[in-house]
């Protein structure tokens, strides 16, 4: 079977170039498409682009609603299938307007990518999410050893995660020097910590008690004192591996390095969590907790515009659609308070 297509493999590089510097989109909003092009490539056996046919596009949603997810074996997800289909819409469109291209096929036959319109609503319904309170991470941090400077740095990087609502490519990032304990702040510039957009801001330590930032407050005095580590130096370093009497690898201490990404905090995460005997929560549940926690204390527009602007939100909008559902047990909480309340 044909594995690669040297034409397709090419245009292909020129699209997500284009969203990475013309649409500003993110290395993992880029890595998505280019997984919804493998499965439709993967589908027609790497055949040429400049082929496509609006009839492929019906074939291939035939096709794809027979594709089982390769971990649980159960069949794709309704937003799976919207979420790959609408990629492939979006590139035959723009691929329709490349030269080489635009006189092989339309604009328009890319609309065969499109679901019906139930399913759209079925996979784009907004649906609860598992949320952690703040008492569940303050039992996991509790839960968490702290005998080595290892488990040390793992327990901080949950606090500060919480304390922040950084996102967990920011924590992965960060730098002693951007940790401010006296003002109680995380200034995130994005010349050095991976923000999202590469915006810089600065955030404030959300008030989720002094255990979370003391915490944060002995690691850091912890590196600075002991380890004589420079401002310069990473917040939260990677663990250095060495080989053993054994002759086996062995993680006994930290590297002056940062993470590459942020996949070991994740790790950090679903380990503590299941320590503690709870569902796992991986980094960025946090933010929604902390959305909804702003929801609850704020009372005015101004603070809760500031509590937005905390979490590195340009407006309030963003921070109400993306973060701050209420929970059904609350909403039915609300609902059940308004009833005896004079309408008139």
């Amino acid at each position: 079977m044909r594995m690669h297509n040297a034409t397709n493999e090419r245009i292909k590089r020129r699209y997500f170039s284009y969203l990475k510097e013309a649409r500003r989109q993110s290395e993992a909003s880029v890595d998505a498409v280019a997984a919804a092009l493998a499965r439709f490539e993967r589908y027609s056996r790497h055949r040429d682009f400049r082929s496509f046919h609006h009839q492929q596009a019906v074939a291939f949603k035939q096709w794809l609603v027979q594709q089982r997810n390769e971990a649980t074996r159960r069949p794709l997800s309704k937003a799976t299938l919207y979420a790959t289909l609408s990629h492939l819409k979006r590139f035959f469109q723009w691929l329709a307007g490349q030269p080489g291209y635009k006189s092989r096929f339309s604009y328009s036959d890319a609309d065969y990518f499109n679901v019906s319109e139930k399913d759209a609503r079925i996979a784009t319904t907004r649906r609860s999410r598992r949320i952690p309170t703040v008492e569940q991470v303050r039992h996991v941090i509790t839960q968490m050893p702290a005998g080595t400077e290892i488990e040390r740095r793992n327990r901080a990087v949950v606090a500060f995660t919480l304390l922040t609502g950084a996102r967990d490519s920011a924590v992965a990032s960060a730098k002693l020097k951007h940790l401010d304990l006296v003002n109680g702040c995380f200034y995130q510039d994005a010349r050095e910590v991976k923000t999202k957009y590469s915006k810089t801001f600065i955030t404030t330590f959300f008030p989720v008690g002094d255990d979370f930032r003391r915490i944060v407050a002995d690691w850091a005095e912890y590196l600075r004192r002991e380890k004589l580590w420079s401002h310069d130096e990473p917040l939260f370093p990677k663990t250095l591996t060495t080989i053993g009497k054994a002759q086996l690898f062995e993680h006994v201490q930290l590297a002056r390095q940062h993470w590459a990404n942020a996949t070991p905090i994740r790790t950090i995460f679903r380990q503590a969590f299941e320590a503690a005997s709870l569902p796992y929560y991986h980094p960025h549940s946090f933010r929604h907790t902390l959305a909804q926690m702003g929801e609850r204390l704020c009372q005015t527009p101004e603070q809760f515009k500031a509590w937005s602007q905390n979490l590195g939100h340009e407006g309030v909008l963003t921070t109400l659609f993306s973060y701050g559902t209420v929970p059904d047990g609350r909403q039915r909480e609300i609902i059940a308070s308004l009833v005896d309340r004079p309408t008139g």
